[in-house]
């Protein structure tokens, strides 16, 4: 029972994707598995937005110079050779590109002349908990995202914002909008861990009246994924801190000031999944000790009705003993007319006196 309960939680262990073991840095080859990368467009001024879905790099470079500012979102990592045109047209470096495109990093901040290499975690929850990098460039007229490509993501926010024009997001730079896109992934967080509170709500009304073992595994699922969530969530935080206390000319105090209120939510984070994980524990525990003391309640049982049997047990043997009945010196009982009946009738008194006595002891009124 104990081997069928871990086995499916190492089945389920995230699986680090790294290059061939020897491979030169710096080589853009993007795992076999890939999606296929969709390149879409933004450009924007204070006054002005464009979009364009689905477009080639000319295309993209085209529009930067009818706007102030560019955002390109490559959805998807397959097309490797689009993505080193992207990064020697831009001058990343081989090394962000080569880190883009297996997507393994850990959520990180790295600072070069002229740029800022970002990496979050998002994360989305439909049967089953979903997360996926997202690399984020931050030039001083320029952010490029990278997405593994996955169904959906939690940007749309972002971009509606900047086709309304809301909150300003068009003046306010570049590294407003990397701003914008970091919020946007950790508010994501807060509705992923709704859904395990009302699991674990849910589960915790089960753990009294109902402790099997699948709960069990529930719960384990719920405390891993938790603990996942918790191994994305501390070096953001990190990250986070960083970009509001390392000097980076890319990031203006306006944009620091707005970077403290996501430090604020991921110390939200931090202590939800901090008590999550502990109400996970807590109603394993409880789970543990209600079937543990179910299961003293039916030894309980079976002890007393074996203690009521020992001595009816005794008496039915002394006379189904095989002595000649013949004599009545022997066992005068057996030629009693009433034996029969008064043998059952001492064997109710019996019973009887027993169970007056367990009674007065508690230890029948200690199953109910």
């Amino acid at each position: 029972m104990l081997q069928r309960l871990i086995l499916p939680a190492r089945s389920r262990l995230e699986r680090i994707r790294k290059a061939a073991p020897g491979q030169a840095p710096g080589l853009v080859v993007p795992p076999e598995d890939s999606a296929r990368t969709a390149l879409d467009v933004v450009g924007f001024s204070a006054e002005s937005f464009e979009e364009d879905k689905d477009a080639t790099l000319e295309q993209a470079f085209a529009i930067r110079t009818k706007h102030d500012f560019l955002w390109l979102d490559f959805d998807g990592l397959g097309d490797g050779e689009l993505i080193r045109e992207a990064g020697a047209a831009l001058g990343i470096h081989k090394l962000t590109l080569e880190d883009i495109v297996h997507p393994h990093q850990r959520a990180k901040v790295e600072y070069f002349a002229d740029y800022v290499y970002i990496v979050v975690r998002m994360v989305s929850f439909t049967d089953k908990l979903e997360r996926e990098q997202l690399s984020i460039i931050l030039g001083r007229d320029y952010v490029l995202t990278f997405q593994e490509g996955k169904p959906g993501d939690c940007l749309e926010p972002v971009r509606e914002r900047l086709r309304r024009s809301r909150g300003g997001i068009r003046a306010h730079g570049t590294d407003y909008l990397a701003y914008a896109l970091i919020d946007a992934v950790i508010d994501h967080y807060f509705p992923v861990l709704e859904r395990y509170a009302d699991q674990l709500e849910g589960l915790e009304a089960q753990v009294s009246h109902r402790p099997y073992l699948d709960v069990v595994w529930q719960l384990h699922g719920i405390r891993r994924e938790l603990l996942q969530l918790q191994s994305a969530v501390l070096p953001q935080r990190d990250l986070v801190q960083s970009l509001i206390r390392e000097p980076c000319s890319l990031v203006a105090d306006d944009t620091r000031l707005h970077l403290r209120d996501v430090a604020d939510h991921e110390g939200q984070l931090l202590d939800l999944l901090l008590s999550y994980r502990e109400m996970a524990q807590a109603l394993i525990e409880i789970h543990l000790n209600v079937a543990s003391n179910r299961m003293n309640e039916v030894m309980q049982v079976l002890t007393i009705i074996g203690a009521i049997f020992m001595p009816l047990s005794f008496i039915a043997g002394v006379y189904g003993m095989n002595f000649d009945p013949v004599s009545p010196h022997n066992m005068p009982e057996l030629r009693w007319r009433y034996g029969y009946f008064g043998t059952l009738a001492l064997m109710g008194v019996v019973a009887l006196v027993q169970l007056v006595l367990f009674y007065r002891k508690g230890w029948l009124g200690r199953m109910h």
